[in-house]
């Protein structure tokens, strides 16, 4: 009886899995299998919030196996190795995995394509709608800037959507280790997983994402972006189905799943941006350790500032232009490495996306992609149009929840009834950012 394994890595869901599917074509049996990889822990990338979403899908994951007939084959240790065992063991002719873009996952493909020869095959088409590299500039390997890589983007078609398998058939000698437990850091996380993810999906509207999305108070925003980083959700289904819908707002959806896109084959071509400047500034970055805690801890006296970094502590994710705002106020308002900020978002975020957060933050501190290098949020002007009323920071800042309307943005200014807040970290005359104050760089 001939048998298959198909590799999980981002792509756990059986909707529109393509690896899984060519498993499935491809042989009798099939071993699902996931690799718990000590060497993402190594590397710093193993954060509790993840680690914590991560075993709810590989558990949900099992569980939708588990109703089809089959079941996941779990394995702690060095991916390339355990594949190899498992691969071995099972007597498989195939081994299907979909292709990364972190440098990692990069390394991964090679190390196993040396061990396995032509018995793996790579998919594309399961992290992204468009895969990175299948569209590119004359005479380059990838876009460097969104808006023409948008336009040939949104010219490509993203390929047939796949059906869950309806039977599976996985080997019973094979042993199978624990799930994980793993404690989150922050209390209020998401639950992670396919099933989740498909009802957060059904439960969520795009009609009004062109003029909610950068409201911080109503949070118009979609939520998916766990499930999409950890696979739960196809990303070229998200945008099958946000073409049908259509309207304006499904239309700005789309284009954020493009940016999403856009990173990722930046990443693929540029692997080091992932800790390197994309383009570098040429100059060096201010340090006070005591300043960038207080930024991590959301005291920075900034109320909208403050209230994003609260956010993200409490419920391991952060409102998309709360992270715009609380980074450019650490890279160009305070002048820190953006690789501070970016450590910290990892260290938090459970869609913490190697190729989205960090090269949004090189974005943000003009070292990457962005096209106006030093453009610099001012905080308080991000506050009033993107929170004009303060409910947003009333919601994270609870010692400033009595103070109404705008006047929460500005605790400085009051001059009775002072809450007990910290003053502004710096100057908000300065608010432009450390090289127009003159202050030495170190």
């Amino acid at each position: 009886m001939t048998t298959s394994i198909v590799l999980f890595t981002q792509d756990l869901r059986l909707h529109d899995n393509p690896a899984l599917h060519a498993a499935a074509a491809a042989a009798a049996q099939v071993v699902p299998l996931f690799v718990l990889d000590p060497a993402v822990a190594d590397a710093g990338f193993a954060a509790p919030n993840r680690l914590a979403f991560l075993a709810d899908c590989l558990a949900d994951l099992d569980r939708s196996l588990a109703r089809i007939g089959g079941r996941l084959v779990l394995r702690r240790g060095p991916v390339v190795a355990e594949v190899v065992r498992v691969a071995e063991q099972a007597g498989a002719a195939s081994v299907h995995l979909a292709s990364g873009v972190s440098g990692f996952a990069q390394r991964r493909e090679a190390a196993l394509r040396r061990r396995l020869g032509t018995r793996l095959v790579v998919h594309d088409g399961s992290l992204n709608a468009v895969p990175a590299g299948r569209i590119t500039p004359t005479g380059k390997d990838h876009y460097a800037v969104f808006t023409p890589y948008f336009r040939a983007w949104s010219r490509t078609r993203p390929g047939t959507l796949l059906p869950a398998p309806r039977r599976l058939t996985t080997p019973p000698s094979l042993h199978s280790a624990e799930l994980p437990q793993v404690r989150p850091t922050s209390p209020r996380l998401p639950n992670g997983g396919e099933s989740a993810a498909r009802r957060a999906w059904q439960h969520w509207s795009p009609d009004a994402y062109h003029e909610q999305h950068d409201d911080l108070a109503a949070d118009g925003t979609s939520h998916l972006s766990p499930y999409l980083h950890f696979g739960c959700l196809s990303a070229r289904e998200l945008v099958a189905a946000a073409t049908r819908h259509g309207g304006a707002g499904a239309e700005a959806f789309v284009r954020q799943l493009a940016w999403r896109d856009f990173h990722h084959q930046v990443l693929a071509a540029r692997p080091d941006a992932a800790h390197a400047d994309y383009r570098t500034k040429s100059d060096r970055w201010y340090a006070d350790e005591a300043e960038a805690q207080a930024w991590r801890e959301g005291r920075t006296g900034y109320p909208i500032v403050d209230a994003g970094m609260r956010q993200l502590a409490a419920e391991g994710w952060m409102h998309n232009r709360a992270r715009l705002l609380t980074a450019s106020f650490l890279t160009k308002s305070l002048y820190h490495d953006w690789r501070i900020g970016a450590a910290h978002f990892l260290e938090l975020l459970v869609d913490g996306d190697i190729a989205n957060n960090q090269l949004n933050w090189q974005w943000v501190a003009g070292t990457g992609t962005d096209t106006r290098p030093n453009r610099v949020l001012n905080p308080l002007r991000q506050a009033d149009r993107y929170d004009p009323d303060g409910a947003y920071v009333r919601r994270w800042i609870p010692e400033l929840a009595h103070l109404p309307g705008p006047a929460v943005h500005r605790p400085w200014l009051l001059t009775s009834d002072r809450p007990d807040y910290p003053a502004p970290l710096i100057d908000p005359a300065s608010l432009s950012g450390r090289l127009g104050r003159g202050r030495a760089l170190v």
